[in-house]
């Protein structure tokens, strides 16, 4: 016995050779990992704030402050808080839906929420032009009856809403499917309403994947540039988010106004990602407590 703890305990010549190899190569990866991180992604974010602050504080605020940029500012702010509320909606009514329910055209449904993914966002849009333009095929119509699409707000909340709305339904659509529908059954067998099932029982357990979700939708509504380009027409102060914005500044060379639009996309960016980590940990937490219930209860 005392042989076999000692074989055990003690790792072999041949694997302390395999261990001392393995460590060089581990090194390599992680410092490239970190070269890659730092050259392309931290490297970057400190050019933008240095580009932004180039020419003082004040200067500065007062280019994310003057009228144009808070035109970009409260339309970004008005065109995300339009379609994430309405991509949370479609998002778990679709997931509760394909998780929970067998139905003919299921394949179809998934296969249109993955649209957005295959589709360049540039094309998706023409396509929006095409149907109400001002020469499409509802163009006429809607200008008989002073309806604004294209070039207008509307156009650009359909823009986000088109580009934004997989976000939430393929975050939930794999949680709601690994957890089952045993737990509402369960609580239907109970008396519970359709109402009181969903708010007891699948809420609590899809709420940090829906969090997840509702995150990226909104970073990807407020940093949407494509999409939004094509129906905007960027009319200056009122059909540009902050994008746009950035952009139109930048084409007219004056870099530190656009590099401070570009600011406020990056903190956003930043916010997301922090938040985006807290949420997977909860996430994990709280799949590790849903695995270990089965094993309490016994």
């Amino acid at each position: 016995m005392e042989a076999i703890s000692i074989r055990i305990g003690r790792p072999s010549i041949a694997a302390k050779g395999r261990l001392t190899e393995i460590r060089p190569v581990r090194f390599v990866l992680i410092a490239g990992a970190v070269l890659f991180l730092g050259i392309f992604l931290v490297f970057p974010l400190i050019v933008v704030f240095v580009e932004a602050l180039k020419k003082g504080v004040e200067f500065y605020f007062a280019a994310v402050s003057e009228p144009d940029a808070m035109a970009a500012i409260r339309l970004t702010l008005l065109a995300a808080g339009i379609a994430v509320p309405l991509n949370l909606i479609f998002g778990v009514a679709a997931a509760w839906a394909i998780s929970k329910f067998q139905f003919s055209g299921k394949n179809l449904l998934i296969t249109l929420i993955d649209l957005p993914f295959s589709v360049s966002p540039v094309i998706s849009e023409l396509i929006y032009v095409l149907l109400f333009g001002l020469h499409g095929w509802l163009g006429p119509w809607l200008a008989a009856h002073d309806i604004e699409i294209i070039f207008a707000v509307p156009g650009i909340v359909l823009a986000t809403i088109f580009v934004t709305f997989p976000f939430v339904a393929r975050e939930l659509i794999p949680i709601m499917q690994s957890q089952g529908s045993e737990d509402e059954e369960a609580a239907r067998v109970l008396g519970a309403s359709g109402w009181q099932t969903f708010r007891r029982v699948t809420l609590p357990n899809i709420k940090w994947g829906l969090l997840y979700g509702v995150i990226l939708c909104n970073a990807r509504a407020m940093g949407e540039f494509g999409a939004v380009s094509v129906v905007s027409g960027h009319i200056r102060g009122m059909t540009n988010t902050i994008p746009l914005h950035a952009e139109i500044l930048y084409n007219e060379y004056n870099s530190a106004r656009a590099f401070a639009m570009a600011s406020i996309l990056t903190v956003l960016t930043v916010i997301t990602l922090v938040l985006k980590t807290l949420i997977e940990g909860q996430s994990k937490i709280h799949g590790r407590r849903v695995a270990e219930a089965p094993s309490a209860k016994e």
